[in-house]
C-alpha cells in the first residue's frame, strides 16, 4: 500500500495545516511540519530538509512505497527525495515547483526581514499572504493566516532563500518515480510556468493545469486536487498489480 506524505512550503500557513483538506480526505496520510516552522532549527538547503523528512519517516517505519506530495519548498524536497532515493518513492505529486533557481527581487527577501522587525511592515506582510490565498475559501484562509502569524516572516524568508538555491536541472532526466505536476494557472504572484519545464524534461510525467487556482492548488481547488491524487495513486497500484507479459 502507498503511504501518502504531504510536505508543506513557506506559504498557505507555512506548516502542515496547508494540507488539512488532504489529511482529512486521505486516512492514514502524513504531513510533517518542517523544522524552523517555527519550532526547531531550519535546514540550510533542500538536501538537508530531504534528509530530515527521510529520518522523520524512517523513525515511524515508513521506508518504502512513499507517494510524496508537496508545494514550493515541499515540492523541492519531494523532487530531491525522488532523485536521491527512487527505490523508496512510489510516486510524486508536485505543485508550484521549479527544477532551477527562481529569479526573485531582493526586495522580496528584505520585505520578510523587515516584517519580522517592524509592526507596520508585519501587517503588510500578513495582507500579502491573504492576497496570495485569494482563491482559498475565506474561513480556511483566515485559519491559514493564523498559522502564518504563528510561524512568522523570518521563517518564510529562510525558505525563500533555500528554494531559490535549488537546482536539479542536470539530474532531472534521471528521475525514476512516476510524476504528477499540478499548476495553478491564475497565480496572483505570476511566476513562470516552471512546472511545464519539468513536464517536458521528464518523459511520462503528467501535467494538470487548473483555473481559479494559484500558488496553492491543494487549498484552492481541494476536491479537484484530491481526485487527481486518488487517480494517480490508483494508477500506481494498477501498474504494480499487472501480471508480467
Amino acid at each position: 500500500m502507498s503511504q501518502l506524505v504531504f510536505i508543506h512550503g513557506p506559504g498557505a500557513g507555512g506548516c502542515a495545516e496547508a494540507f488539512r483538506y488532504q489529511l482529512d480526505h486521505f486516512p492514514g496520510s502524513l504531513a510533517p511540519t518542517l523544522p524552523g516552522h517555527p519550532v526547531g532549527t531550519p535546514c540550510e538547503s533542500v538536501e538537508r530538509y530531504t534528509e530530515w523528512v527521510r529520518g522523520w519517516l524512517w523513525a515511524q517505519g515508513h521506508r518504502q512505497d512513499l507517494v510524496l506530495a508537496g508545494f514550493t519548498l515541499g515540492a523541492c524536497v519531494g523532487l530531491q527525495y525522488g532523485l536521491d532515493y527512487p527505490e523508496e518513492v512510489q510516486g510524486l505529486v508536485l505543485m508550484t515547483v521549479s527544477m532551477r533557481p527562481k529569479q526573485r527581487e531582493q526586495s522580496a527577501y528584505d520585505f520578510r526581514l523587515r516584517a519580522a522587525e517592524e509592526p507596520a511592515v508585519y501587517e503588510r506582510w500578513i495582507a500579502s499572504m491573504r492576497e496570495a490565498m485569494h482563491f482559498v475559501e475565506p474561513t480556511r484562509r483566515e485559519e491559514l493566516i493564523a498559522c502564518h502569524r504563528h510561524v512568522g516572516p523570518r521563517s518564510q524568508h529562510h525558505d525563500l532563500v533555500v528554494i531559490d538555491r535549488f537546482d536539479v536541472r542536470e539530474r532531472i532526466h534521471t528521475l525514476k518515480p512516476p510524476l504528477l505536476l499540478i499548476r495553478g494557472m491564475d497565480d496572483p504572484l505570476v511566476p513562470e510556468e516552471y512546472e511545464r519545464e519539468i513536464h517536458e524534461a521528464v518523459p511520462g510525467s503528467q501535467y494538470i493545469p487548473l483555473r481559479k487556482a494559484g500558488h496553492f492548488p491543494m487549498a484552492e481547488q481541494p476536491e479537484t486536487v484530491n481526485r487527481a491524487i486518488q487517480t494517480f495513486v490508483d494508477t500506481l497500484h494498477a501498474s504494480q498489480t499487472q501480471p508480467p507479459r
